[in-house]
């Protein structure tokens, strides 16, 4: 280190440098004698310095020792302050909890609202509610004609899904028909509009009708399980389906069909009191207030899964067949 040197130098204990050939006669005469002990040459001799001085003093012996000791404190202080942690100091803006009131954390007793979000579509409207404790509303409904169920259901309230509509979707085609269609809800399109099936899906079915000779506006009468759109097109809550039954139950009774097709799994499940699987409530005859269903895929369905279309034709025919047997029962009658 530079200051251990300087401190050496100053106390006459520092490197001596000699110019060759002018030394001392006393380093000149212990040359000679350093050489032929050495068997070195006495030039080469001459170039090194004397490695400590001819004399120290008890002074200088207790000044390097002073030195040593405060050279290595300082050193292992160093050290210390590097290897040592650093804390961050507390933020000034840090709070103290114990001033802060405990009536600070209750929530509100109101929790917001959030319905017009249109993430939460899939969060039920309401708790659902079971089919004995709806108003007594369901036995009026139970007695009203066409016109006036048809007005009913235009300004129904029963409930929340009223509150989003643009319409809402009593039902078309002939309300003496023998067959009746039954579908889930209403879509986007159904809303705007304020008939069910429109759109594509409305386009394949009447195909599907046409292949066996039916059609909207002759012999079928088409309706669906709620009345209103739900928000996203979500599947029904179950006491949306409980308020919305009675217009469905009374729209069966009114047109008495022969038959029913059931459009999709949850019109299926909904009819029918069910939480079978689509595919096993295909291919049997079933029955929902003395009248037999026939379950289906839903048109919609069908537009993404292409290859169900024949598992469809099949379901049509057994329609068919099952339809043939209720007008000879009748006949027999």
């Amino acid at each position: 280190m530079a200051l251990h040197k300087s401190m050496l130098e100053e106390f006459g204990l520092g490197t001596v440098w000699v110019r060759r050939g002018t030394g001392s006669a006393e380093t000149s005469a212990a040359v000679p004698e350093q050489s032929t002990a050495a068997g070195l040459p006495p030039a080469h001799v001459a170039e090194r310095a004397p490695e400590t001085p001819a004399a120290v003093t008890a002074d200088s012996i207790d000044a390097l020792t002073a030195l040593d000791a405060a050279l290595s404190a300082a050193q292992t202080s160093q050290d210390n302050v590097r290897q040592a942690p650093s804390r961050t100091p507390p933020a000034e803006t840090d709070v103290d909890t114990s001033r802060i009131k405990a009536d600070q954390f209750v929530p509100s007793a109101e929790p917001p609202v959030f319905d017009d979000l249109p993430w939460l579509d899939d969060v039920p409207l309401q708790t659902p509610v079971a089919p004995e404790t709806i108003d007594d509303t369901a036995a009026d409904i139970a007695s009203l004609d066409w016109d006036t169920l048809a007005a009913r259901v235009s300004v129904c309230e029963r409930c929340r899904l009223c509150e989003r509509r643009t319409n809402s979707v009593f039902g078309v085609g002939d309300r003496d028909a023998d067959w009746m269609l039954i579908g889930e809800a209403p879509g986007e399109n159904e809303d705007k509009q304020g008939e069910p099936f429109v759109g594509q899906a409305g386009k394949l079915l009447d195909s599907m009708l046409h292949a066996v000779a039916l059609s909207r506006e002759d012999n079928v009468f088409i309706a669906n399980v709620i009345k209103c759109r739900p928000p996203g097109n979500r599947n029904p809550e179950l006491d949306e389906v409980a308020r919305c039954e009675p217009y469905l139950k009374r729209q069966v009774e009114l047109v008495k069909p022969k038959l029913i097709v059931a459009l999709g799994r949850f019109a299926a499940q909904s009819l029918l009191k069910t939480e079978a699987s689509i595919a096993s409530l295909r291919g049997r005859v079933h029955d929902y207030q003395g009248v037999p269903v026939i379950v289906t895929y839903h048109p919609a369905y069908l537009l993404r899964s292409l290859p169900d279309k024949a598992k469809a034709w099949a379901d049509l025919c057994l329609a068919q067949a099952t339809y043939r047997k209720s007008l000879k029962a009748a006949d027999d009658q």
